[in-house]
């Protein structure tokens, strides 16, 4: 089962305008998740008010059954993800999607946040 999380899916995570996503993350209405490793998040920034939460752990921050879920993961909260290019990000919408997470967004990556003036911590 968990591999076909990982599979391409016919159906997509819904896009978002980043204008959009960058208004609702400041409103506290859209939970961002920036889901590359560490490393990547040193040398590069996280786009501001973002979880910092690496792809390889997400299963067991999202899980609602996990006792490591993390307290600001909530299914019925719009939630939206980034990475580097998008690839990492489809993978984590669909395994959200398969915990019940009612709407999940694909932001793609973390240049596409900052393009589209998205505020970037260090």
């Amino acid at each position: 089962m968990l591999s076909s999380l990982f599979k391409p899916a016919a159906a997509r995570a819904p896009q978002m305008p980043l204008s959009e996503a960058i208004a609702k993350v400041a409103a506290g209405q859209l939970t961002l998740i920036d889901i590359r490793d560490p490393g990547e998040i040193s040398a590069t920034g996280h786009a501001t008010g973002a979880l910092r939460i690496p792809l390889s752990v997400l299963r067991m921050k999202a899980d609602p059954a996990s006792p490591e879920r993390h307290p600001a993961l909530a299914t019925d909260k719009p939630i939206a993800l980034y990475c580097a290019s998008g690839a990492r990000a489809g993978m984590a919408a669909r395994m959200l999607a398969h915990f019940g997470y009612s709407e999940v967004h694909n932001l793609g990556g973390l240049r596409a946040w900052q393009a589209a003036g998205g505020p970037v911590s260090r």
